[in-house]
């Protein structure tokens, strides 16, 4: 009898608890208190708390009515308690899993929330990981910390992964319409987790074993991390030959098979794409392996932010010395229509614009300000007057609602690192990432 065939789906009342209400833990709460659950949110940062309460959202892809109908529904309550997990019959964790400053996985937020889970665990709840990670942590690293309680796997609580794949900023597809992959540590938990996001997902697709479903979310990134290296080097040798990338890429994209376009940037940011390649780097070195595809691509997506730099130096000499220049920046989030900064190459090409002596400005309408080192950074209005008086204006991030016009028509340089400006005229002088020498 298959999965499906077996599954008798818990009630709709159950409650979730979702610690951590980041980019993945928001969204798929308000999920399932638009399906009838009741959702306890936990976070530890009371500012998110606070603003949750207030029914105002942290993120602009998700509108402040959607927090406030949440909350008017009485079916999500949010608190940096986590005596909250108590109420619960499902626990998810959507807990951040970064790297450490040597490139090796910092699980030290995912140990510090099993801890406090197997202080309160309780006889029957169902724990999901939705956190990228590397194979083995559901196993080796979560499940013996839940069961310092004195419960067991499968006798006491049940134990599931699930990869999260939230795009931040993407509104093609919906939560729930794309395919969940899920797991559990044994034949029943994965039945139990199968139940569980069938009530909420159109699909859900359940493998064979955790180690499986961790791998998953790793190979889908990795897949990206190394295609996004691959077509950067791409635009770094087309700048060469003087031939333009972004015409290349259209006309190979023409190919109906075999062909998958990826697009050059100023370097690959957030969360998922330059870590996952590097937590299963880190696994698979344990094996005495090693990935010369991750090796690689994770080397050239660190050179790309000093290429942009040295390119903006090589366009302003004929003008003026970057060490007199002010240069402006449109955009510091990793990628467009959100305001997250995480791993975005604007930091590092920030840095290195003023280790280069240049006067550094930005305008990004997600992100108010920028932590750099010791220094903050706000965002300035993107005034004609200041677009004027910069010697050059770099895209950074390609905002849905960037005003390209105008930036053609008062900036006197720009560099184009997104392509952004593809066939736009102006008085400008423009460069393109990747466009040779091309205007």
């Amino acid at each position: 009898m298959s999965l499906e065939e077996q599954s008798n789906a818990a009630s709709k009342k159950a409650t979730v608890a979702v610690i951590g209400l980041g980019y993945v833990g928001l969204p798929l709460a308000l999920s399932f208190v638009n399906k009838g659950f009741e959702v306890i949110g936990i976070d530890l940062d009371l500012q998110k708390i606070k603003k949750l309460e207030q029914g105002i959202s942290y993120f602009p892809d998700i509108h402040d009515s959607v927090i406030r109908s949440a909350v008017s529904s009485q079916r999500f309550t949010v608190t940096d308690n986590y005596n909250g997990i108590k109420s619960a019959e499902i626990i998810l964790l959507c807990i951040p899993t970064p790297l450490t400053s040597y490139g090796t996985p910092d699980l030290n937020c995912l140990t510090q929330a099993a801890q406090e889970i197997s202080q309160r665990i309780k006889v029957g709840q169902l724990i999901i990981l939705e956190s990228s990670t590397y194979p083995g942590t559901t196993k080796e690293v979560l499940q013996p910390i839940l069961e310092k309680s004195g419960l067991n796997v499968e006798n006491d609580f049940f134990l599931g992964y699930s990869p999260e794949r939230i795009d931040p900023g993407n509104n093609q597809y919906s939560i729930e319409g794309i395919t969940k992959v899920v797991s559990g540590v044994s034949e029943t938990c994965s039945r139990k987790v199968y139940d569980f996001y069938s009530q909420v997902f159109s699909q859900v697709i359940v493998v064979s074993s955790t180690e499986v479903a961790e791998l998953t979310k790793l190979v889908e990134n990795s897949y990206r991390f190394i295609n996004i290296s691959f077509v950067n080097e791409l635009a770094i040798i087309c700048d060469s030959l003087n031939i333009n990338v972004w015409e290349i890429i259209d006309a190979a994209s023409t190919k109906p098979f075999g062909f998958s376009a990826f697009y050059p940037g100023p370097g690959i940011g957030g969360h998922c794409i330059p870590v996952d390649p590097l937590y299963l780097n880190w696994k698979i070195k344990q094996y005495g392996l090693d990935s010369h595809f991750i090796d690689i691509s994770n080397e050239i997506n660190h050179k790309i932010p000093k290429y942009i730099v040295e390119q903006i130096k090589y366009r302003l000499a004929p003008y003026r010395p970057i060490k007199q220049a002010d240069i402006l920046l449109y955009g510091v989030a990793y990628k467009q229509n959100v305001g997250d900064v995480r791993g975005s190459s604007a930091l590092e090409i920030i840095k290195l614009l003023q280790y280069e002596g240049a006067n550094v400005s930005y305008h990004d309408p997600f992100v108010p300000y920028v932590q750099i080192d010791d220094l903050k950074l706000n965002s300035v209005e993107l005034t004609d007057e200041l677009l004027q008086k910069s010697d050059c204006t770099v895209v950074i991030t390609d905002h849905a609602h960037i005003p390209l016009q105008r930036i053609l028509e008062h900036a006197s340089l720009v560099f184009d690192t997104r392509n952004a400006t593809k066939g736009m005229e102006g008085k400008a002088s423009v460069y393109r990432f990747g466009g040779g020498q091309l205007k």
